[in-house]
């Protein structure tokens, strides 16, 4: 009978997002190496034991989640590919926005399975000690923060090309990007996913309106001259809008971390499903549409495409979502930080000025490094292409291969269907490598031909 009532207790537990028995063993599938090999109990689960709590954390069910993602992912992917377009032409745009992002969705299926392999990843961090043990821990740690904060510096940026437009630059720059800063920070004191899954609901309807509205206002004003299904264009041009394009499809650093705050982790594709079903059928719509009416007159943010007082209403309704999906990614960057400063303790699940207190000085210095970056690099396209090149094409798709190599070890070459999938991971993988190479010599010429790319200046950026 203890044993019927124990596993069913157990079945109740797993249901609900726990990987653990009542008596805090696991079962055999969920066993994490690090419990096999003595490990301390904050590395089996960082936010450990939430039962009484008072702020929990793994409470987010699967479409919380799915929008949270959306919002972290879709907004400046949308604004920057109408330009893509407009560099490469139709047709090419179209297969890489397809192949491109079913790619992605498979390097996001694989961290949902390292997740589910190793239950105590929380972030890359983690993932890369898994990896290559401490080396790879503070490596991955090192590049995922970097990569969250450049992510949070481009939506900083955004906002000051929005403000621009909507004032007819009312004032310097670097002023509305202090703005942005602040707002950004206060959006982000919240420490929990859950309260945040409600401002990204706000989030992906404001950039749906907001591209709606400008595809709109583009088919009346342009006739769409000069559009052509393939581009002339040279290497230069046409791979740094292969980046925009790869960018699009870069939120793979934040998964682990949204993943680790599910009620049931096995829920995350489903979250992931919503999100690529979401941003492909988008990116397809928005990006075409805009360009076949734009023609060569298309921008980056897309939103300028339109005449002056619709690119005004545009970025005035898409104003929380270039906010939010910014705070999105900090909050997350914010965590890691949080969490590897707390792990051991109950302090995170406290609600005392220590706790409080380290969350917002967190926060704080996230968002001034952020806007410092915003501030060096004030061209939209020139700082995306240098964020995908860094850390996009590590995080997007070399790692999934990486992921998938590591899951499998000793099965590479067992079977047909192994065999193909090691081709495939290992193609993934050079993919990665080739975008990260061109990548960042784009965007380096970029950045020092660019005549518009003064440092610090209140020069009008929109």
């Amino acid at each position: 009978m203890s044993a019927s009532v124990n596993d069913s207790a157990m079945s109740t537990d797993l249901e609900n997002g726990s990987t653990r028995r009542p008596d805090g063993s696991y079962p055999v599938e969920f066993e994490p190496e690090n419990k096999i090999n003595g490990a301390p109990e904050y590395q089996q689960d960082a936010f450990g034991n939430e039962e009484g709590a008072e702020v929990k954390y793994k409470v987010l069910k699967w479409w919380q989640c799915g929008l949270l993602m959306v919002a972290e992912t879709v907004s400046l992917g949308v604004l920057s590919l109408p330009a893509a377009v407009a560099t490469l032409g139709l047709v090419p745009s179209i297969i890489l926005i397809i192949v491109l992002g079913l790619l992605a969705t498979w390097t996001g299926y694989m961290i949902g399975q390292m997740k589910l392999k190793y239950p105590y990843i929380m972030n890359m961090a983690d993932a890369g000690e898994v990896l290559a043990g401490s080396f790879g821990r503070e490596f991955m740690g090192i590049c995922q923060i970097l990569f969250l904060i450049f992510i949070m510096s481009s939506h900083l940026l955004t906002f000051t090309v929005a403000m621009n437009t909507i004032t007819s630059h009312g004032t310097c720059s670097l002023v509305f990007g202090i703005v942005g800063t602040i707002v950004s920070f206060l959006c982000c004191l919240p420490r929990t996913l859950e309260k945040m899954s409600w401002l990204s609901l706000v989030s992906f309807i404001s950039i749906i309106a907001a591209v709606f509205i400008c595809m709109v206002a583009v088919g009346i004003e342009n006739p769409g001259s000069g559009v052509v299904a393939v581009a002339q264009t040279d290497l230069y041009h046409g791979f740094a809008a292969v980046c925009n394009i790869v960018f699009a499809f870069s939120g793979h650093a934040a998964y682990f971390g949204l993943m680790a705050e599910l009620r049931n982790p096995r829920d995350f594709t489903k979250s992931l499903c919503l999100l690529q079903g979401i941003d492909i059928s988008l990116y397809m719509i928005a990006s075409l549409v805009i360009y076949r009416y734009a023609g060569d007159g298309v921008t980056s943010p897309a939103l300028g495409s339109a005449s002056p007082l619709v690119a005004k209403i545009c970025y005035g309704i898409a104003l929380p979502t270039i906010i939010l999906a910014g705070v999105i990614n900090g909050h997350v960057a914010v965590k890691y930080v949080y969490v590897r400063l707390l792990a051991g303790t109950d302090r995170m699940h406290k609600r005392d000025w220590i706790a409080v207190s380290s969350w917002v000085g967190i926060a704080a210095a996230l968002w001034i490094i952020a806007w410092i970056i915003s501030a060096a690099i004030p061209v939209f396209s020139n700082l995306l292409s240098l964020i995908t090149a860094l850390f996009a094409s590590w995080f997007s798709y070399c790692l999934g291969g990486v992921f998938w190599l590591y899951i499998h070890k000793g099965q590479w070459m067992s079977s047909m269907r192994m065999m193909v999938f090691s081709i495939i991971n290992v193609v993934l993988i050079g993919i990665g490598l080739v975008i990260c190479g061109m990548g960042l010599w784009v965007s380096g010429k970029a950045i020092h031909e660019n005549p518009s790319s003064a440092s610090f200046s209140c020069a009008n950026n929109a």
